[in-house]
């Protein structure tokens, strides 16, 4: 493993947006975004994605690099943006930073956007509230990708449909942040197995029959499934099919945007089908001090977590943590050390520089 510099890590992640017509500001806040996930142990919505997804986007003309995000109602603490094909890494987080200035005024703030693309993790997003002293909600649905099928369904309806929420957890503890998708696990997490030449655990996709794939690589031949969050109806599949389900209903029915269910996808094959264009946001804010004095919100906030983190643990733990703590001290480590690239992952941001005519942080090697 290889460990760069953070800052100098988000500098050249920001020169190859700039490069495809991002202008700076916009670009710094898509790289900080890209980067996260290598930040906070979330590689699989890392830079890994670079390439993958954020390039390939630009090439084929499906993200408008300058694109002028449009309001199309403003009712003060409700926005609805038409985002028009911007790159959702920025898009989603200046969402959130109105929805926080509406917040601000209003005591809450919702802003919601249609026609974006992939927003990265949804984490870093509504974190940005937390900043703010405020709880943060980002969902998001995946456009008219249909890769997911409803509990006793033949035919692929939904994305994995992220979800996240964020809020400050009390002086000197790292905030709650939770960022889920609502299937068992993300795409990025089966892509990143299959990189690494690695299985997946049986429970994460399945087969056109039901039966488990262990395979990665299965997911992009389009002959596997995702599951939701509890597997079968029996472990609780209809919650995380239920969550998925919120999710497009905030994110896209809410401002317009492409849905995943579609009548067409009966007559195909019911296997992945669509694409992630026209993705809808939905970003929330909430003030807490709007509605009560802010020190008995931050004493309350501090209480609560510090209970959990205090609480006894079971043989072989060592602490009780929270959503939220593994990626701050993840995010420590990295920042003090340099963030974590694996050999496979430099060689392709090594071939962009190149192509690029830009210059590559060099860093040390941790082979702990």
């Amino acid at each position: 493993m290889n460990l760069l510099p953070y800052h100098q890590l988000t500098d050249f992640t920001t020169e190859v947006f700039q490069s495809r017509g991002v202008p700076e500001s916009r670009a710094r806040t898509a790289a900080d975004a890209l980067v996260y996930g290598d930040l906070v142990g979330m590689r699989s919505h890392g830079l890994a994605n670079l390439t993958r997804l954020y390039l390939p986007l630009f090439e084929s003309g499906r993200v408008a690099p300058a694109a002028e995000p449009e309001v199309l109602a403003d009712r003060g603490a409700a926005v609805l943006l038409d985002s028009r094909k911007g790159l959702g890494l920025w898009a989603a987080a200046e969402a959130m930073d109105l929805a926080v200035e509406r917040a601000g005024q209003y005591g809450i703030g919702m802003v919601s956007v249609r026609d974006a693309t992939h927003l990265g993790c949804a984490g870093f997003h509504a974190a940005r509230a937390v900043d703010s002293g405020m709880v943060g909600l980002v969902a998001s649905n995946c456009g008219r990708q249909r890769i997911a099928r409803p509990p006793g369904g033949s035919v692929a309806m939904l994305g994995t449909n992220p979800l996240a929420a964020a809020a400050p957890a009390g002086p000197g503890q790292a905030p709650f942040v939770l960022d889920m998708s609502t299937t068992v696990a993300p795409t990025g997490k089966v892509r990143e197995a299959a990189r690494a030449g690695k299985p997946i655990p049986e429970g994460w996709l399945q087969d056109a029959e039901g039966r488990w794939v262990t395979d990665p690589h299965a997911l992009d031949r389009g002959e596997a499934f995702p599951l939701f969050l509890g597997g079968h109806p029996e472990t609780g599949g209809y919650k995380g099919y239920g969550l998925a389900l919120l999710v497009e209903v905030l994110a896209a029915l809410v401002p317009g945007a492409g849905l995943g269910p579609d009548p067409d996808a009966y007559a195909g094959t019911g296997g992945p089908s669509g694409r992630d264009d026209d993705i809808g946001f939905f970003v929330l804010a909430v003030a807490p001090a709007a509605l009560r004095p802010e020190q008995d919100f931050t004493g309350q906030a501090a209480g609560l977590f510090a209970a959990l983190t205090g609480s006894p643990t079971l043989p072989g733990t060592d602490r009780v943590a929270y959503p939220g703590c593994r990626e701050a001290d993840l995010r420590a480590a990295a920042l003090a050390e340099g963030v974590p690239v694996a050999d496979p992952l430099l060689d392709e941001l090594r071939a962009v520089a190149d192509d690029l005519g830009l210059k590559l942080p060099e860093g040390d090697r941790d082979d702990r």
